[in-house]
């Protein structure tokens, strides 16, 4: 069982910055993958990345590739997303996901978002 929380939301200007963190309680942390997703209003959820239990293997969504950096703590128990010029398409909810595999839409285990609103 993982129980996952989002924080690190908030309103950004174009080109800005922010990080946002998905802090897991439950043993099996360590060994699961964990993904981000995010979901802009109006629209279907949509991947973002995730990143292996070991850290070893990390996947982006090609879009975001460059400007997105996924990593993750097994010591802290959190997952991290560090985003870069920023664009106001990247506003969104978005949402942590942990799965024995690669996170997908239909991972067993989500948070419940954080917002991402990026002005112009």
């Amino acid at each position: 069982q993982v129980q996952l929380v989002e924080s690190g939301g908030g309103l950004v200007q174009a080109g800005g910055s922010l990080r946002l963190s998905c802090a897991a309680s439950g043993r099996a942390f360590s060994r699961h993958h964990l993904g981000w997703f995010r979901q802009a209003p109006g629209k279907e959820r949509e991947f973002v990345a995730s990143i292996s239990w070991s850290s070893g293997y990390t996947l982006y969504a090609v879009a975001l590739k460059g400007r997105f950096t996924i990593s993750r703590d097994n010591v802290k128990n959190t997952v991290y997303l560090q985003m870069n010029s920023l664009k106001p398409e990247d506003t969104a909810v978005y949402y942590c996901a942990a799965d024995a595999g690669i996170p997908t839409m239909t991972s067993k285990y989500w948070g419940q978002g954080t917002q991402v609103t990026v002005s112009s």
